[in-house]
């Protein structure tokens, strides 16, 4: 036993320490008790031995606080307890890690503890190994009907070789499948759910809820197969006379036999699906029945084929001409024979001639041909094996006949189909061989789906799934070389076994009786039907509670111990109809369909783990590469479209189907999986493409920057802002939403979190794709800056800025709110981005609105790059715009020749493929009217009252302050001279205390208000002071004597000249573009760059307003300064 160190309490004696050992190890009690290290020998135990729960997983620690930190060795780790456990908490919890199987396991337990007098049982550790837990499971699950019922057809029909092929072919697949799902099974822990669960966590719930769903779809057709192996089984070699419908003619037999499928197939289901709604542990009783039946099968067919080598067994065939013939309804292989000297006819010439009499009129064929008797396994030593190398493929209804026999053919061959000549009930040929045959090689994830029961899964998996295909890939290839060698071509071909009396074929070859090959058949068929009956529900119960697919919810819930009732009603249904199909041959191609992507997404998950060397990819099974894994893909891929390529496309479009739904409306699952760093790593790579050039003008497309406000609440202000961006994007592009929240993130973490999560709420309701940002900043401005700065990664960076207009920037007495305004148009054009400004948002259109016969307006007054006109382009691609017609204005001076303009634009417009009405607009030269003037005096005369008020806020707060401390003393020298008589001195004391308090309190924030002002305004230097009252007066006169001159010379100014000039234009082009466009749904305008000189940026607002008045919905455009529209292609 290897030596250990366990910790133990040390100052409080031996009895102590002996008390606190256990058998879980040892624990320490008191809390004063100091933890040291004490060499010990006994078995590895960590931390206080107690498990308080079997979760493996790091952050369960909530029952844990409290105790496995005692102490004071681990105090500066002590902030991180909640998150972070100790190392010896996580590796004792690892350690009790146990983990049952997710299904049957515990159904059959409940079902057990059910009862008045119910016990917890024992938790018991998995004790199966690779032999009884994964290599027999996988053996009985590959080897089944398909073996005992069509692989000497298939071999008399595709030949040696070509059946080897498909054997190779298919084994290859499987193994390949299997060396994948060995290194993803050795990855971790697998918890019970086999395929699913691994595709599922390596691909993604996409993929795998699809994948998934196949794969239930896949074992639930399984079962229908091998129902109807079952009932063909027994409806033609053990009981025929039970057939409900009997053929009279020979050409109905085929439609009976049907008939006789689905009647019996569905009884068979019904009875399958009580047994296991009854209870799955009589199904799990009889695994070993079944499991006995395959080998002693497998062992009969090989004594039989030895014991051909020295006595084949007496099979005869008849024949006439080369044509094999049904040998039911005669005895001899005669058209005549001798009766005491007399020659009479045998039944075989009552089948051909329309009386036994020796001149009756008989079929031109038999009178032709002679019949001739051959033996049906000639053996070993034969050498029957050379005329079975090659194939022999036919249409349907064709004749199966014997090349090396001499024939006479006639010249009429209509009657043949009604003749007791063995045919091809099906077209044969290659491909839909191979779909026939795949089923027999599936079953490989027996092992997988039962980790939980094993010992060691991570050795026992690969091992014995591998040897398991090893086992059933030889079995295989032996059977297809024995039966070529030992039984002749036309009982190959003959499925049914007509021509041997109604025999199952492999079972004449079997020792010491067919009957051995019919009983373990049935039985071996009944079981895997069972076993397929109990796993497809619990499969689909397990994606259900996944929650991945929300409309298989329901058939999440079950019996009271977790039995899936509803699961196993659908799984009976979807059954029913390959039973209603009724043809074996039909219904195994559509279930290699399903295997088939089940195994190509195995090979997938593996390839693409490897490839992208994630962290937590460190497989124990190291015979792995991606190569093998893409080729095992690949060989999935190939072997869909061999088998039937239209079941192939339907396949991938039930699974296409389901994926989508699955994106789109199923819940949100983060497994880690493998897709979402594939899309990190085509996202990294896509990214440093990008920022190796700049994109080209014909692929610019505005990537927003959405900078959005929000109100007390943390809620978005403006929506119809996202939807005019959903509106303009379409899905397409790069969409960024910020927003700012004034504080440190320290403070505002929580703050900034809901923020995040409402906008993120706004954008699903608006339908905007995109991301969401908001950070936490000291003040708005710096948060806007650093959004407009930093927002994006590599190449995919916001070239467009979308902001709503501030609307009350003149109610406000805070002049910030537009002066954030300025500060981020000019931060736009420093950073040579557009900028859009949405006037009057709330007015603009939802996602829902349709707007009908309109016009988009665009006023292009300065080019800007063509962002102008590409704006309305994008937007009429959206449902909401798209009945709009765009026009385009373009404003003309007295110098330029308006007529020339418009053609000019015109084929402008036709070289950049748009369609929109052309009109100029002249702007005649005009005086400057006395609005004009009196509205720029207005203008001017408002900003310098708002100056001289800010000036002003200083001496007003000290004037409150000083009127508040003499109405202070005055109360407190009253009070104390009746302090004494009162009685209330320490309660009076108390009040005196918390107003110096909320005063100091209320004079720092005034004091913080003051200088916040003081900086932001530019006025004249302040001199700080120790106020008296007769400074106070002295100051208060000086500072009035100057506001009234402030106040006269308001009255006295002239407004300025340059912002007259600009205030007429922003009158006349209002009172054109108002005349113009007062009826459009939206009017596009060149957005005027802000002043130079930052005193007149007040004035700048007042332009806009201006500019704006009168017109509903308004977007201001300003270009980023490239072209960004081009004529050519």
């Amino acid at each position: 036993m290897s030596d250990r160190f366990v910790v133990v309490p040390v100052g409080q004696g031996n009895e102590q320490c002996s008390e606190s050992k256990g058998a879980e190890g040892y624990s320490i009690e008191p809390q004063d008790a100091v933890p040291v290290l004490e060499y010990s020998r006994e078995p590895n135990r960590y931390g206080d031995g107690m498990p308080k729960e079997s979760s493996p997983f790091i952050n369960n620690t909530d029952n844990d606080k409290g105790n496995l930190y005692d102490g004071k060795n681990m105090a500066l780790f002590e902030e991180e307890m909640d998150s972070n456990p100790m190392v010896s908490s996580l590796l004792n919890k690892l350690a009790n890690y146990t983990n049952l199987t997710q299904g049957v396991k515990e159904h059959e337990e409940a079902d057990d503890d059910e009862g008045p007098a119910k016990t917890k049982k024992p938790v018991k550790s998995p004790a199966l190994g690779t032999l009884i837990g994964v290599y027999l499971p996988c053996l009985q699950n590959i080897l089944g009907v398909i073996l005992f019922l069509r692989l000497t057809w298939i071999v008399g029909t595709a030949g040696i070789m070509e059946s080897l092929a498909i054997v190779v072919m298919t084994c290859s697949c499987t193994m390949l499948t299997a060396i994948s799902m060995s290194a993803i099974a050795t990855n971790g822990v697998v918890p019970a759910g086999g395929s699913y669960y691994m595709i599922s966590r390596s691909l993604g719930p996409e993929f795998g809820g699809a994948v998934g769903l196949c794969f239930y779809l896949g074992t639930t057709f399984a079962g229908s197969m091998y129902i109807l192996g079952t009932i063909e089984i027994l409806l033609t070699y053990i009981v025929p006379s039970a057939a409900i419908f009997k053929a009279e003619k020979k050409e109905d037999e085929a439609e009976a036999l049907l008939n006789n499928m689905r009647v019996y197939g569905t009884c068979c289901l019904t009875l399958m699906s009580l047994v296991v709604f009854v209870g799955v542990k009589y199904v799990n009783k009889l695994a070993l029945v079944f499991l006995a039946c395959v080998i002693l099968s497998i062992l009969a067919i090989y004594a039989g084929v030895i014991k051909t080598a020295f006595e084949p067994p007496d099979f005869p065939i008849c024949l006439l001409g080369n044509r094999t013939l049904q040998n039911h309804n005669f005895d001899q292989c005669l058209k005549t024979m001798e009766v005491d000297n007399v020659t009479v006819t045998t039944k075989l010439w009552s089948l051909f001639c329309d009386s036994p009499d020796l001149n009756a009129t008989c079929n031109e064929y038999f009178n032709l041909n002679n019949v001739t008797v051959i033996q049906g396994i000639p053996g070993l030593t034969s050498g029957v094996i050379r005329d079975n190398i090659w194939g022999d493929y036919g249409p349907n209804g064709m004749l199966v006949e014997n090349k090396h026999q001499v024939s006479e053919p006639a010249a009429d061959t209509s009657q043949d189909i009604y003749m007791p000549y063995v045919a091809n009930d099906i077209t044969t040929f290659f491909t839909l061989l191979v779909g026939i045959y795949f089923p027999s090689v599936t079953g490989i994830m027996a092992g997988s789906n039962r980790s939980g029961d094993l010992r060691d899964a991570q050795k026992s998996i690969p091992i014995g799934t591998i040897m398991a295909i090893a086992t059933t890939t030889f079995i295989y290839i032996s059977s297809v070389i024995l039966f070529g060698a030992c039984i002749e071509g036309v009982v190959l071909r003959d499925k049914f076994g007509d021509s041997v009396k109604g025999n199952l074929v492999i079972g004449i070859l079997a020792w010491p009786s067919p009957w051995v090959i019919v009983i373990g058949s049935f039985f071996s068929c009944c079981g895997a039907g069972l076993q397929s009956l109990t796993g497809a529900p619990r499969l689909l119960q397990a994606i259900a509670r996944d929650g991945i697919v929300p409309f298989l919810q329901v058939f999440g819930h079950g019996k009271a111990n977790g039995e899936p009732t509803w699961a196993l009603l659908l799984t009976g249904g979807i059954c029913e109809i390959g039973i209603l199909i009724a043809s074996l041959d039909a219904v195994a191609p559509i279930l290699s369909m399903f295997f088939l992507m089940c195994y190509l997404f195995v090979n997938l998950a593996c390839a693409l783990q490897t490839l992208l060397r994630t962290p937590n990819w460190r497989p124990r099974f190291k015979f792995y590469h991606w190569a093998l894994s893409f080729l095992g893909a690949s060989l999935c891929l190939s072997l869909m479209f061999i088998s039937s390529w239209y079941y192939a496309l339907v396949a991938m479009l039930i699974a296409g189907c389901i994926y989508k739904y699955i994106e789109y409306r199923g819940a949100e699952k983060e497994w880690g999986d493998g897709i979402n760093g594939l899309s990190l790593n085509a996202a990294r790579y896509a990214l440093i493409r990008l920022e190796e050039a700049p994109p080209h003008t014909k692929n610019w497309r505005p990537q927003i920057l959405l900078l959005l406000n929000l109100d007390s609440d943390h809620t978005v202000k403006h929506p119809r802002l996202l939807s005019f961006c959903t509106q303009l994007k379409a899905g397409k592009g790069l969409t960024i939403v910020g927003s700012v929240l004034e504080g440190t993130y320290m403070t505002k973490e929580a703050e900034v979190k809901k923020a995040e999560q409402n906008i993120k709420s706004s954008m699903t309701t608006e339908r905007t794709k995109g991301f969401c940002h908001v950070v936490a900043s000291s003040n708005l401005r710096d948060g806007f800056s650093h959004l407009i700065q930093t927002a994006g990664l590599g190449g995919m960076k916001h070239n467009t800025v979308l902001m709503a207009w501030p609307g009350t920037w003149k109610q406000s007495n805070d002049p910030v709110s537009w002066k954030n305004f300025i500060e981020t148009v000019r931060e736009t054009t420093a950073a040579h981005q557009a900028l859009l400004v949405a006037k009057n948002v709330d007015s603009f259109p939802t996602n829902a609105d349709r707007l009908g016969q309109g016009t988009i307006d665009v006023w292009w007054v300065v080019h800007d790059g063509g962002l102008l006109m590409l704006l309305p382009f994008l937007l009429r691609q959206h449902k909401v715009w798209r009945k709009c017609k765009m026009r385009i204005f373009t404003v003309a001076n007295m110098d330029d020749n308006s007529i020339q303009m418009k053609k000019d634009l015109q084929m402008f417009l036709y070289h950049l493929r748009l369609d929109a009405e052309v009109e100029v607009v002249e702007m005649h030269d005009s005086d400057i009217s006395a609005f004009t003037y009196e509205k720029t005096l207005v203008m001017e005369q408002r900003s310098q009252m708002l100056k001289q008020m800010q000036l002003s806020r200083t001496e007003r707060e000290r004037e409150i302050q000083s009127i508040t401390d003499s109405s202070r003393s005055s109360i407190r020298r009253n009070n104390q001279t009746g302090a004494t008589g009162s009685g209330s001195g320490p309660s009076r004391e108390l009040e005196d205390t918390q107003e110096d308090e909320a005063q100091l309190i209320h004079d720092r924030n005034t004091a913080s208000h003051a200088a916040l002002n003081d900086k932001a305004d530019t006025g004249p230097d302040r001199v700080h002071m120790t106020w008296t009252k007769d400074k106070f007066l002295t100051e208060r006169n000086r500072n009035r004597a100057e506001a009234n001159m402030g106040v006269r010379d308001i009255f006295n100014m002239k407004p300025n000249q340059s912002n007259v000039r600009r205030m007429h234009t922003a009158v006349k082009l209002n009172e054109v573009v108002v005349n113009k466009s007062q009826g459009a749904h939206l009017v596009l305008l060149n957005m005027p760059g802000p002043p130079k000189n930052r005193g007149g940026d007040e004035n700048y607002m007042e332009f806009l307003e201006v500019l704006l008045e009168g017109l509903n919905r308004v977007l201001l455009v300003r270009g980023g300064g490239r072209e960004v529209i081009t004529i050519y292609s």
